[in-house]
């Protein structure tokens, strides 16, 4: 083998992997959804503190800048703006098998207290990083209720079949209550699921909320890819 041919060889083996993406209908028990479940479930409270923290400091650095305090405190911003960016890269290569590469370190150029904020005032990096914590509060929000409502039901649904006999041996219902009025003449109107092909449907729409799942978390985890590519990477 020549030394072209094992340099090729040793390119392939070593050049990353990107996010693997099960089939179809294998994508509801793959480990790689719910890697990118678990994205999307601690993503909520990652981006609430992040929000919180460069809100109320960006906040007072403004109200403070006309002193010498002000700097300080958007410079400690910036800071932690870069260390929460470093924890959602590191979320995700560890669960959306997508690598970012940090942006390099600040490097002040005088030395002393002052050096070091001016130095961080104008880090591009701890900008973009600040702006990504004030985005990424509403798509986590939204990532989050989508992920969570269409699992539960998608399941819940889907499992029906083996549950339908708890409403008529402990509720009042023969079955799942779909809906219940009444109407102007003081009449009550309900409707239950309680035939054999009302549940099977039932549990074919569950099956198809299931299979559904794993496409809908995978949308909206790839818009945090893009997230953090363009704003927590390096340029």
């Amino acid at each position: 083998m020549t030394t072209s041919t094992l340099h090729r060889a040793d390119t392939f083996r070593t050049r990353p992997a990107g996010p693997h993406r099960p089939a179809f209908w294998r994508a509801p028990f793959a480990a790689s959804t719910y890697r990118e479940l678990g994205f999307t479930l601690t993503g909520l409270p990652v981006a609430i503190a992040g929000f919180v923290v460069t809100v109320a400091l960006f906040g007072a650095g403004l109200g403070l800048v006309v002193t010498a305090l002000g700097l300080p405190v958007l410079a400690l911003l910036l800071v932690l703006a870069r260390g929460l960016g470093a924890l959602d890269r590191q979320r995700a290569r560890t669960m959306l098998d997508t690598e970012v590469t940090a942006p390099p370190a600040v490097r002040p150029e005088r030395e002393g207290f002052w050096g070091a904020v001016t130095a961080r005032l104008a880090d591009g990096a701890g900008w973009r990083a600040a702006l990504y914590q004030v985005l990424m509060l509403p798509w986590a929000i939204l990532s989050f209720t989508l992920s969570v409502v269409f699992l539960t039901v998608g399941w819940s649904l889907a499992l029906y079949p083996l549950y339908h006999w708890v409403f008529a041996r402990y509720t009042p219902w023969p079955g799942y209550q779909l809906y219940e009025y009444t109407d102007r003449a003081g009449v009550e109107h309900h409707a239950y699921v309680t035939e054999p092909w009302q549940i099977a449907g039932v549990s074919l729409l569950g099956v198809l909320l299931v299979l559904l799942t794993p496409q809908i978390i995978r949308g909206v985890t790839n818009v945090s890819r893009l997230a953090i590519r363009g704003l927590l990477g390096a340029r």
